[in-house]
């Protein structure tokens, strides 16, 4: 996240994405595969990306490639960046990569086991990270090693940084660790079950994690527990501390949990779709997530990011994964502060107040780069009708695209009694007026100017059930009491067709 609040992050569709905060997209650049590491922002606004393509990207703001550099395997670890401006980058090839800011290699260093973990700077500019030997690695700034820890199993979590330059981990051995800058272990505390998730360092010195047994952990720095959070799902994310002192981290059956200061529950935000990413946070106060299936939501009206050693997974919103400097710091907080200031005079101060409901942000269109920005279209509205008058225009007005069966947008919509929240070329946000059914997102069909929806999509509305019913009556749609008939003939629009099994052999 960049210091205006923009959102930068690779999706499912091998492109490294820009939106502003409220999901808007501005550009997006093709790289050449998924990718699982989170986005560098530099403080001269390029932005490094990695990707499973073996590649680390640059770009400017506007979008442009500056420069790309090959690596020797696929990058899931997230990137550091130095004050130089360099980059370190580790792969599952095994090697820690140090990078110029023109992406020229300036050291290696090969490991010997693949690099899942992100490595983290210390203030002297010793470098940390663990690997799938077992060990947790400290590094000279020149690319030397300073020494090894080894743990009792793998060490996918990043690795966090107090005050005094202690390094805390977990493993998969079931243990979190707290080594000091010597490589020496301090202490350990024992979990129920792998402890995969990165630790944060919060503004009071608490080391909190998670773990795959369902609980968060807050350990003060001599390695007792001040408080125990029962999330009743397994962790796998890191989680944020926010400037009133909560504790934010999603588990993997889609629930985020705000923890407050003794490890009492604040509120949730239940999604049902798998979350193993840490929640990013805006000076402004939003916190934003990503869901399995390609879904970002936005929950609005919190605190920023607390001010403290190590409050987030990459220690600032724009992902650089080492210790700030005095100035760094003093900055950061100037930044949140102007921010906060510059919203309404309206907002809240104290207390927090539980947040809105999480609203999916569609997934943006697939362009050239760089595309215009992509703005949200407003249908016309339609004129007052009965809900079975608008079932039988949307009836009438289907059509078949590409083997299926879509629906016109506007019509659908007044039968249902939705609305429309957000319309972009490729999905649409529907709201519902019965109170607790949270928004759906469906994909869209764009023919000509009109949007048009799947029939099939409907399926996944809140209390709507389909069945045909022959081809003189067409479709019967049911949403809760109410019955619908859409005079539709799905057999005629989308017949079935006999292919060759073997068409190339049966042609010869």
């Amino acid at each position: 996240m960049s210091d205006d609040g923009d959102l930068y992050f690779v999706g499912s569709d091998n492109r490294l994405h820009r939106t502003d905060g409220r999901g808007v997209e501005r550009w997006n650049l093709p790289v050449g595969d998924i990718g699982r590491a989170s986005p560098v922002i530099t403080p001269q606004g390029t932005v490094i990306a990695a990707s499973y393509d073996d590649h680390i990207y640059a770009a400017d703001a506007s979008g442009k490639q500056l420069w790309r550099t090959r690596l020797d395997g696929d990058i899931f670890a997230s990137p550091a960046l130095r004050p130089d401006g360099s980059l370190i980058a580790a792969t599952a090839g095994g090697t820690v990569y140090a990078l110029g800011p023109g992406g020229q290699v300036l050291w290696t260093f090969k490991v010997g086991a693949p690099v899942f973990s992100s490595p983290a700077v210390a203030r002297d500019g010793t470098i940390y990270f663990g690997a799938q030997n077992n060990r947790l690695h400290a590094l000279t700034p020149d690319g030397k090693l300073k020494w090894a820890f080894g743990a009792g199993s793998l060490v996918f979590s990043s690795p966090a940084l107090d005050r005094q330059g202690n390094v805390y981990f977990g493993s998969s051995d079931r243990k979190l660790y707290a080594l000091d800058p010597a490589g020496k272990l301090r202490w350990t505390r024992q979990t129920d079950l792998f402890v995969n998730a990165s630790p944060i360092v919060t503004s009071d010195d608490l080391v909190v994690v998670g773990s795959y047994d369902g609980k968060v952990y807050a350990v003060n720095t001599t390695g007792e527990d001040e408080w125990v959070y029962a999330a009743g799902a397994p962790v796998a994310a890191a989680a944020v501390q926010l400037a009133d002192g909560s504790v934010v981290v999603p588990d993997l059956t889609g629930t985020v949990h705000a923890i407050g200061p003794n490890g009492q529950v604040r509120w949730t935000v239940k999604t049902g779709k798998k979350i193993d990413t840490s929640v990013a946070v805006s000076d402004r106060g939003v916190l934003y997530f990503a869901t399995e299936g390609g879904g970002l939501s936005a929950v609005e009206r919190q605190a920023p990011l607390a001010d403290g050693p190590w409050t987030s997974f990459r220690s600032v919103p724009a992902g650089w994964g080492r210790v700030l400097t005095p100035q760094e710091t003093a900055a950061r907080t100037a930044s949140k502060r102007a921010a906060l200031a510059a919203l309404p005079a309206t907002r809240p101060n104290a207390p927090v107040p539980a947040p809105t409901p999480a609203k999916p942000v569609p997934t943006p269109p697939v362009a050239a780069q760089p595309p215009a920005p992509v703005r949200p279209v407003t249908p016309p509205p339609a004129p007052s009708r009965t809900p079975q008058a608008a079932a039988e225009a949307a009836g009438r007005g289907a059509r078949a695209v590409n083997g299926q069966v879509v629906l016109p947008l506007t019509d659908l919509t007044a039968a249902l009694g939705a609305r429309v929240q957000v319309l972009t070329p490729r999905t649409v946000t529907l709201g519902f007026p019965q109170a607790g059914t949270p928004p759906r997102t469906l994909p869209v069909q764009v023919v000509g100017r009109a949007a048009y929806v799947p029939l099939s999509a409907l399926k996944t509305l809140p209390g709507v059930t389909l069945k045909l019913a022959g081809t003189a009556t067409g479709l019967q749609l049911r949403q809760g009491e109410r019955l619908l008939t859409l005079p539709l003939n799905v057999a005629a629009l989308a017949p079935l067709r006999g292919e060759p099994e073997y068409p190339a052999v049966v042609r010869r």
